[in-house]
């Protein structure tokens, strides 16, 4: 079951690391003042719900709360950034607005 939802600071490693033992979990770090974020936030909702394997996909509003302390824990630059966490730990990483072929290659390469 591939599932999309808003996490945090504060429920990051219930919601994200906890889950990533069990399948992918992609983290979109975004902000409502940045375009490219807007731009791929659509796409990856596609690709997750298209996605044939289980695959989530955490949102974190980087602006929201203590959230930047995510963006700081993972040395984000820049935005939107895409981790891709698994058993616990990234495997990957990618920046900017990305097509969906793009993100479904970075996740085949990634989540083995």
């Amino acid at each position: 079951m591939n599932k999309i939802f808003d996490t945090s600071l504060e429920t990051f490693d219930e919601d994200v690391i906890a889950l990533s033992h069990s399948q992918p979990v992609l983290v979109d770090l975004w902000a409502e003042w940045c375009s490219p974020c807007i731009v791929i936030a659509p796409i990856l909702k596609q690709v997750v719900e298209n996605y044939d394997e289980p695959l989530a996909l955490a949102k974190v509003e980087v602006d929201e709360g203590e959230n930047m302390k995510l963006a700081g824990q993972y040395q984000v630059r820049g935005f939107p950034t895409v981790l891709l966490i698994q058993d616990g730990e990234e495997k990957g990483r990618f920046s900017g607005a990305q097509p969906a072929s793009f993100i479904e290659q970075f996740i085949e390469q990634h989540s083995r």
